[in-house]
This record gives structure tokens, sequence and C-alpha cells, in this order.
């Protein structure tokens, strides 16, 4: 497979759909960063990101962001600034908890995926509306997927990724419910684990999140 650095927005709509999942990683740990993203990828994850709260998070993205078969992004991207240094990086999409119009504006000049965090109805049509890839659903509601399955009855356009609070138990539930894709966070990536060194652990839970996917498909091959 080709390295997947620089891919559109709709080519990574398309991998991000058929991959099923997000491995996403938010440590205070320099060391750990690269170990656990590794044990991520042994796992059989494709679609990854490293938020910018991540100690040398740009150093991460352009190391694995030269690797086969992966779409690196940054997370928590709140600035055009970020944006930009993330994309020179190596950041194949980009993300963030909020909707920032100037942000999203920058993604599509950087020609680059972006996910927007929103929450409300409202606030998932304005991200829409701004030209967003996909809206990142934050915080996680606590009625969970039935609140996207309500939120997409009178907006079926919107293409949803949740993140906050997907696991293996729903995770199903989530994708059933209309979710285009999902991230997960602390269901693979246990801080206590990572401080600890237990890499291992973090690719078993991985192993685990994935075979817990319906219908995960080959990804298609995309060039840059």
């Amino acid at each position: 497979m080709r390295t997947i650095a620089r891919i559109t927005s709709d080519e990574f709509v398309q991998f991000y759909r058929r991959e099923r999942a997000s491995a996403i990683l938010r440590t205070r740990s320099e060391e750990a960063a690269g170990p656990a993203m590794e044990a991520a990828v042994r796992a059989g994850f494709r679609v990854i990101e490293f938020t910018l709260t991540v100690p040398r998070a740009l150093d991460r993205i352009a190391e694995f962001s030269r690797r086969d078969g992966l779409v690196v992004g940054a997370g928590t991207v709140l600035t055009v600034e970020e944006a930009r240094a993330s994309v020179e990086a190596g950041a194949g999409f980009l993300v963030s908890p909020v909707t920032d119009e100037a942000v999203v504006e920058e993604a599509r000049r950087l020609g680059v995926a972006m996910l927007p965090g929103a929450f409300t109805p409202t606030e998932m049509l304005r991200a829409h509306r701004a030209g967003a890839t996909l809206v990142k659903l934050f915080p996680g509601p606590g009625t969970g997927p039935d609140y996207l399955r309500a939120v997409l009855g009178p907006l079926p356009f919107l293409r949803v990724v949740p993140t906050n609070g997907v696991d293996r138990a729903n995770v199903s539930e989530w994708l059933a419910a209309g979710a285009v894709a999902v991230g997960f966070t602390n269901a693979l990536f246990d801080s206590g684990e990572l401080n600890a060194g237990r890499f291992d652990r973090v690719e078993e839970r991985g192993r685990a999140l994935r075979a817990a996917l319906p219908a995960v498909a080959a990804a298609p091959a995309v060039s840059r």
C-alpha cells in the first residue's frame, strides 16, 4: 500500500468510513506517545490522531505520516496557525473540540479534511454550513447513540463522528445510529497503562475494539 499522507477531503471520508474507527491519543508523556501509537497501529488502526496537547505532537505527526497506509491527523487544533503547522508536519486531517469558521476555512484552503467539534443540532448545522468535512460530536451525550439517531432524523445529510464516550460495549450502537465512524480515546489509551509502559495492553485493547466493529471492509487504495 502506498503512503497516504495527503488525501482529499472526499477520499478521507471514504477511507475513514471503511476503517470505521480512529485511534486518538492524548497524553502528557512525551516518552509514551510514540510507543503507544505504535501499539495502536499494530492492533490495526490506520486512521490515527495525535492531539496537539501531546508533547512534541508535530514531531510524532511527521514521524507517523511517513508510514505506508496510515492517515495521520492533528487534534485539538484551535487556531489557523496550528492548522498550518500541523499540515506542514504531515497531517492529513484536522480535528477540533469546537467550531471556528476561520480554522475550517483554513483547512479547506490547505486541502485537508476538517472535523470541528459540535454538540447541538444548531452547532452541527453551523459546522456543516461552514464547510466541515465531518462533524465531531463532542462531548458525548448522556443518551449516547439515541441522541445521534434523533439528530440525524431531521438532518440526515450530516456526517457525524462521535469520539467521547465510545467504547467496546457501545461502538456497534453508535455506527447503527448513523455515525460515519468513531474515535477511540480512553477506551484505547488508558493513562495508567501508558504511565506504566504497558503498551502491550494498548495493543490488546486495540484488537478487541477493532473486533467489535461491524463489517470492517478492506481500505481502498488512495493515491497521493
